[in-house]
């Protein structure tokens, strides 16, 4: 299947058809050509670093919903070789926008809950979207309550443009479903840590954000709103997306700046999709480094600590 380029990256396409051109052809290639493709591969290597040394808040936008970025089971196969999927939220039924279930991770037993993309049509369509609907709220926070009944880490992965604004959710206590799970969380007594991998919108991704310890990838945004939908509210233009990007400030960057992105982990260029083993080797890295870290806390202390980890992200005064 050909690759997909975005906007800003096409002018990579026309190096990318050459090299492989040249490169099919094994060792039919001339000396000459050889020499070529050498020099095609130095464009295309100083071409990238080029594209992707300055990008804009609205190209790493872009960039998290590249159509085959990594997404949750992904990383969660390549974590987890011995992975059981757990389904259903013991009301209504199952939700495929969100994958939930337990397994190994380096010396530990821990819980990945991860909100999942579908890589064609066919799959979108089961997933959602990515966008889960109250009964994978439910779902992801009986399988939180059985980590915390077993001792076990959990990990959440967010990929998501939001929760499904769908009637049937709304019937169904999409909000509700929400709010219960950030009360449940921030009290939870077992560590979390959460990433985004691609899009981190608003109480969809939120509904399992909740966490000691948030890692963003470097080509990620988190924020209350995207950039098209403040645009459409803020310019009543939905195409000022790109101004939009530049106010809300959702990428890496910024929110470490604000205190609420704690680790940034280092893509390649171009993204994690054109190297994803050495993406998901840096994060399972930093993963572990942090199990490490929050394995040494006292159960009864992650409610307290989460609660200061939030109060520092805003402030109020008491007015006579």
């Amino acid at each position: 299947m050909p690759y997909f380029y975005l906007d800003f990256e096409k002018s990579l396409k026309p190096l990318d058809d050459i090299i492989q051109s040249l490169e099919s052809r094994g060792s039919n290639i001339s000396k000459e050509e050889i020499h070529s493709l050498a020099a095609k591969k130095l464009e295309r290597k100083v071409l990238m670093e080029n594209i992707y040394s300055n990008l804009t808040r609205w190209q790493r936008v872009q960039l998290a919903r590249h159509p085959k970025r990594p997404y949750s089971l992904d990383y969660i196969k390549y974590f987890s070789s011995d992975f059981i999927e757990l389904h259903g939220d013991r009301h209504f039924g199952d939700d495929p926008a969100v994958i939930s279930g337990v397994g190994s991770f380096g010396d530990y037993k821990v819980v990945w809950i991860g909100q999942q993309k579908g890589k064609n049509t066919k799959e979108n369509l089961f997933r959602n979207f990515g966008m889960m609907r109250p009964e994978g709220y439910r779902k992801a926070l009986r399988i939180m309550k059985l980590a915390e009944k077993f001792s076990l880490p959990v990990i959440t992965l967010m990929d998501t443009i939001g929760a499904y604004p769908g009637i049937g959710a709304e019937e169904r206590g999409q909000g509700q479903a929400i709010a219960n799970n950030l009360f449940h969380m921030a009290g939870l007594s077992v560590p979390i840590i959460s990433v985004v991998i691609g899009e981190g919108a608003s109480g969809g991704a939120l509904g399992i954000g909740v966490c000691d310890v948030m890692i963003m990838m470097e080509n990620t945004w988190y924020s209350v709103i995207s950039p098209e939908g403040c645009a459409s509210i803020l310019f009543r233009d939905a195409n000022r997306a790109e101004d939009a990007a530049e106010a809300l400030k959702p990428i890496p960057s910024d929110l470490a700046e604000m205190g609420i992105c704690d680790e940034i982990i280092d893509e390649p260029n171009g993204g994690a999709q054109r190297d994803f083993e050495s993406s998901a080797i840096l994060l399972k890295g930093a993963l572990l480094t942090h199990l490490d870290s929050l394995s040494s806390i006292d159960s009864e202390k992650f409610l307290e600590k989460r609660i200061q980890r939030y109060d520092k992200l805003s402030y109020f005064e008491e007015i006579d």
